[in-house]
């Protein structure tokens, strides 16, 4: 199923780039940051091999996908500001979870502008790190300058491979994929390890109350 999956989103990507050239490759890397599966492991290679073609440039290819990522990452990162307080207030009323939420936000505080910029460069993890960024008010400024260095540093990779490739452009989104479902498994098995631990706790707190 997750074959059929990936082969839909994969045949989704080609065509929206092959119709509206960097006009598509900027739409789907707005996409992926607005937390849609549209992995740029497979958008920026393909375009790399374009500029293998001739008929993309590689300098306004990362440029323009950095630019996407921008724009999406703007779009989370305001919708959690926007749904900060309201989150905050709602895990303050709880005695099990507001603590947790606290050690995030004094870590964002500390570390959130770096943690953006690396997050940037991983796959899976780069979609996603827009949202906690707003929850835990990342500084505006400082989230876009990373995340426009991030993503144009990860896109120019991305697409130059692509370009070294050519025609086997396919041979890294395969590499990608393993490496993605590698991350999404550990992911899993962190929420699992997550809810088990706040079980045993809600149980000890309504025993000794």
């Amino acid at each position: 199923m997750l074959e059929t999956f990936f082969s839909a989103i994969a045949n989704f990507i080609l065509k929206v780039i092959s119709r509206s050239g960097y006009l598509g490759v900027f739409f789907l890397m707005v996409l992926e940051s607005c937390n849609i599966p549209v992995p740029s492991e497979i958008t920026m290679p393909f375009a790399g091999f374009l500029v293998n073609q001739k008929i993309f440039s590689l300098l306004i290819l990362a440029l323009i996908g950095a630019l996407g990522n921008l724009f999406g990452s703007l779009i989370s990162y305001f919708i959690a500001l926007k749904l900060k307080n309201d989150l905050k207030n709602f895990l303050a009323k709880s005695k099990i979870f507001y603590p947790d939420y606290l050690s995030a936000e004094k870590f964002f505080i500390k570390y959130g502008d770096k943690s953006v910029f690396l997050a940037r460069l991983l796959p899976i993890v780069r979609t996603f790190i827009s949202f906690p960024a707003g929850i835990f008010g990342v500084k505006l400024n400082k989230f876009i300058i990373y995340t426009f260095i991030g993503s144009f540093g990860w896109s120019y990779f991305l697409a130059q491979v692509g370009y070294y490739l050519g025609e086997r452009w396919t041979i890294l989104s395969v590499y990608f994929r393993d490496f993605d479902y590698l991350i999404v498994a550990v992911f899993i098995a962190g929420i699992i390890y997550y809810i088990i631990k706040k079980v045993r706790e809600i149980k000890t707190y309504q025993r000794s109350n």
